[in-house]
């Protein structure tokens, strides 16, 4: 019984196909060929309707409780992110080409649109958050986002200009070879290797990595003290690539060892006399002036430095995409990240492919299926031209073509996808943080409104 079952249940749409097949035959006689073909069309197309529909409401269905169980899963947490009025900082940063500057623009927009005042600064010395949105905004002063009524500012700082301004007085502190040189001749050879020893030349004209993204972010930090800038509750940060970033963390102690050198020459140099003092080619207020620039220098990045370690006030969040070198090199970043006491606790899976191409060669060996019980209900009737079937079939077997080596290349992606995600759970630090898996869109997210609908996709309650 329980086969019969089966087998009627199997064959029901059979039935029902060969009942009209049988009804087709026995009306033929008094219809011409081509109104048959129209009617066996029509009948075909309406029955296609009906299980198309019923099909379309399942995945709708399936698709609501799919969407529900993410968001409960995945959220980002958006409304503790927005909360209060006390100023916050978010500070954006991973590989190369993860999409910070998409995500990060995405987030001021919708901090704006929650009612805070945000201001949105690019300090990567590849800018391109005018690109994204959609405006220039390169000026190295805040600039008034357009559509958003005035709650965002956003501006490009240019780490090239803040490198060459620490260089400029920095080299005030510099000495040359010939002054060495005299300085040995009358019995001050010590403090001319000492002067030897501090390399200032390397340190002014190579400076470390990091050194100009971290004084980009001090002087945005310095001026946002101003008055005029009070309103800003939400500070997001697009950062340079991973590796600047964990540079800049280390910057402050090395420049507290070179600073602490050049202090240590200064009061040496006082007890030489003003004849060798002479020698640098300045005086004492140029001297002192530069040790006290360099000084406020170290203070402002000590400031970063703190600004970054503040749980109560910043938090850092890592994009990647899911690929094993983005994930790995995420892993390493949220380990140094920890290692200087960032905090840290959202990961951004960026661009993410939902298309998997399941169903389609079901759907596909279906369609072939009616397709030749179509042809053999058409070939039984007498006179019946079966050309411009064929010539449709011909189309729509190219059409399906196409559609296969698109849902392949989705699905091969997704398979890779999944495996590197998998890397989340084994990595025991990127496995606590909250998880938050953005899709790739189907359009290139620039300018405001793009932004908005980016955000509502990813900057979840």
């Amino acid at each position: 019984p329980r086969g019969d079952n089966r087998g009627r249940g199997a064959t029901h749409e059979e039935t029902n196909d060969n009942a009209i097949s049988t009804a087709i035959m026995a009306s033929s006689a008094a219809m011409s060929a081509p109104a048959m073909m129209n009617r066996v069309a029509s009948q075909s197309a309406a029955r296609r309707d009906d299980r198309g529909a019923r099909r379309l409401r399942h995945r709708h269905a399936h698709r609501r409780r799919r969407v529900t169980a993410v968001r409960a899963a995945e959220s980002a947490g958006f409304d503790l992110m927005a909360q209060g009025k006390d100023r916050k900082y978010f500070m954006v940063g991973g590989k190369g080409g993860v999409g910070k500057t998409s995500l990060s623009s995405s987030l001021a927009v919708k901090f704006a649109t929650a009612g805070h005042h945000t201001l949105l600064v690019s300090t990567d010395p590849a800018h391109s958050l005018s690109d994204s949105l959609a405006q220039d905004v390169g000026s190295g002063l805040p600039v008034a986002v357009e559509g958003t009524d005035g709650m965002l500012y956003a501006m490009e700082v240019d780490p090239e200009q803040a490198k060459a301004e620490f260089a400029s007085f920095a080299k005030q502190a510099d000495v040359s070879a010939g002054a060495k040189d005299f300085m040995s001749s009358v019995g001050l050879g010590g403090l001319a290797d000492q002067l030897g020893d501090l390399k200032l030349g390397e340190l002014l004209d190579t400076p470390p990595p990091g050194l100009d993204e971290a004084i980009a972010i001090a002087k945005v930090v310095q001026f946002i003290k101003d008055d005029e800038y009070a309103k800003f509750t939400r500070i997001v940060f697009d950062t340079a690539p991973t590796g600047h970033t964990l540079r800049l963390l280390s910057l402050p102690d090395f420049l507290d060892a070179s600073i602490g050198k050049i202090v240590r020459l200064r009061q040496k140099l006082t007890s030489a006399g003003d004849a060798v003092k002479s020698l640098f080619g300045v005086g004492d207020d140029q001297q002192d002036e530069a040790i006290v620039k360099l000084e406020a220098l170290k203070q402002q990045l000590q400031e970063v430095k703190d600004l970054f370690r503040n749980e109560d006030t910043t938090e850092f969040v890592i994009v990647t995409i899911p690929t094993v070198l983005g994930i790995s090199e995420s892993g390493r970043l949220l380990a140094e990240l920890r290692k200087e006491k960032v905090p840290a606790s959202r990961l951004v899976v960026n661009q993410i492919i939902n298309v998997t191409g399941d169903g389609f060669k079901e759907r596909r060996e279906e369609l072939a299926a009616k397709e030749t019980a179509l042809r053999e209900a058409l070939g039984a009737i007498d006179g019946a031209d079966l050309g411009l079937l064929d010539d449709m079939l011909d189309a729509q077997a190219e059409c399906l073509k196409d559609a296969q080596t698109a849902v392949s290349f989705c699905t091969v992606k997704a398979k890779d996808q999944r495996r590197a995600m998998e890397m989340l759970e084994t990595d025991a630090g990127l496995r606590t943080l909250k998880r938050i898996e953005a899709p790739l869109f189907d359009m290139e997210i620039r300018g405001v409104p793009a932004l908005q609908f980016m955000g509502g996709q990813v900057w979840t309650d």
